[in-house]
């Protein structure tokens, strides 16, 4: 069994530069259509919510190359970083209050993937559950309103939500050291070759001697941590963190960027890439459907419509093997 990233299919190669040619005609469709797509503000902004998107995309695109899904992605993504911001409001040192949100975060990803590894639940309904679960705790134990603001002390992360590097906003900087490290993860360490090789045939891999179990646990782990970046980042930027988007349809969004890229659902396939390249379409269409005030649930429905395409065009170019089908993990 070849344990690497390499051996990704023509189809999903050709839906990359499909997806970008798409994101180019769309932009350009909607700078001559859309008064105030091409300003500057909206442009800002547009990077900014692309990166917040795009970094999440990152952390699902490693679950799903495992051949796995975390809907509990932006349930992380938004309580953890609102606890840590409530524990800063309450008189905890900024730093400890960091460390206790990250350590929350990966703990929650460590529980989802041991439910998935050891006690063997489908990923569908042990992330569903644990997104679920974690809200409602953080909730009622951690935080007290539904929106948690920023505080004077929290002002050293302003950079990461509005500042600029050589002119480029910092969530892109975020977005692109998640790209480069998930990459090299993937691409050049075993654990990153592991993953690869359970998407591919998780029972070759027992066989060759990988630690499935660990590895598993390991996916979860990664995801829950690069969402709790995300959760950071989001929250410098707006200066606070809504909770009820953890009970929203983003989630979604995330796995939308994820498929439509060309990571293949069937596990085994994809690359960054494919995230990016995901991002791009995605961030660019929901922004160009909020400055022209498409009603939230038409955008839902066009969301919901392009999931379907990209599950059917993944279906033709990744067709779910025997095993996949039996586990019925995703």
């Amino acid at each position: 069994m070849k344990i690497s990233g390499k051996k990704i299919a023509r189809g999903n190669v050709s839906q990359e530069a499909i997806v970008f040619g798409l994101s180019i005609l769309l932009f350009v469709a909607f700078s001559a259509g859309i008064q105030g797509f091409l300003t500057p503000s909206n442009l800002l902004n547009l990077m900014r919510n692309v990166s917040i998107l795009g970094v999440l995309g990152v952390g699902m695109a490693i679950v799903v190359i495992g051949r796995g899904i975390d809907l509990s992605i932006v349930a992380i993504y938004a309580m953890m970083s609102a606890w840590t911001f409530q524990m800063a409001a309450d008189g905890v040192p900024l730093g400890l209050a960091m460390a206790a949100g990250l350590g929350g975060a990966i703990l929650t990803g460590a529980i989802t993937g041991f439910l998935v590894a050891y006690v063997e639940i489908p990923t569908i309904f042990a992330t569903l559950a644990m997104g679920t679960l974690l809200y409602g705790f953080v909730r009622v134990f951690l935080i007290d309103l539904d929106v948690v603001y920023l505080t004077d002390t929290a002002d050293i992360l302003a950079f990461l939500g509005s500042g600029r590097f050589f002119g480029i906003p910092a969530p892109v900087i975020v977005f692109a050291l998640a790209c480069l490290m998930a990459w090299g993860c993937l691409k050049y360490t075993r654990s990153g070759q592991f993953i690869f090789a359970l998407g591919d045939n998780i029972q070759a891999g027992r066989i060759t001697g990988i630690p499935v179990r660990p590895i598993v646990v390991l996916q979860y782990c990664i995801s829950a941590l690069i969402a709790y970046v995300a959760g950071i980042v989001m929250a410098a930027s707006v200066d606070s963190v809504n909770t009820r988007v953890a009970i929203s349809t983003m989630v979604y969004d995330i796995i939308l960027i994820v498929v439509i890229g060309g990571i293949g659902l069937s596990g085994g396939r994809g690359n960054v890439r494919n995230v990016i390249v995901g991002t791009l379409l995605i961030g660019i269409l929901l922004n160009g459907m909020t400055i022209m005030n498409v009603q939230y649930t038409i955008q839902n429905i066009i969301k919901s419509i392009l999931l379907l395409i990209a599950i059917v065009v993944d279906s033709v170019l990744n067709p779910r093997d025997e095993q996949t089908a039996q586990q019925g993990d995703i």
